[in-house]
């Protein structure tokens, strides 16, 4: 399974919104775009994804622009990804939804294979919070600021 752009630059502005509105404040596309990197336009679309998934919401107002939905102790990386992504199965045919997925699944060996590599990713992703993302995140910012970051 290979992660697009859409779930790397999601996670991207996920934790740049995690990072920047921890006291309810909001921040702006713009404000992001140029800090990740992103192109506006590619993060509008990405912005939609996240709140139409109920991650992120947007205010309105001379003060409006974007704030995480939820604490971000309560989103998974694996809700950002499949937000961005979709499904996030290494392959269609895992044994999820056996009757129409794969023609095959009653006598496929494999598949438990599929099973094996989907459980590992979900529980990886889904056990992986926000918030220990942002916590490494401001530390390797301590370092980059201070000068003590080697690379």
């Amino acid at each position: 399974m290979k992660i697009s752009t859409k779930g790397r630059y999601g996670l991207r502005a996920m934790l740049d919104l995690a990072k920047h509105t921890k006291n309810g404040e909001t921040v702006s596309v713009q404000s992001i775009s140029e800090r990740q990197n992103i192109s506006e336009s590619y993060l509008e679309q990405l912005v939609s994804l996240l709140k139409k998934a109920g991650l992120i919401e947007s205010v309105r107002g001379a003060n409006g622009g974007y704030k995480l939905s939820r604490d971000e102790s309560e989103i998974s990386v694996g809700d950002i990804l499949r937000a961005c992504e979709g499904d996030i199965e290494v392959v269609s045919c895992s044994g999820k939804d056996t009757e129409e997925s794969c023609d095959q699944s009653g006598k496929c060996a494999a598949k438990v294979v599929w099973e094996t590599i989907n459980n590992a990713i979900e529980s990886a992703v889904d056990g992986l919070m926000l918030s220990s993302l942002t916590d490494d995140s401001l530390g390797i910012d301590e370092q980059i600021d201070t000068g003590k970051c080697i690379n």
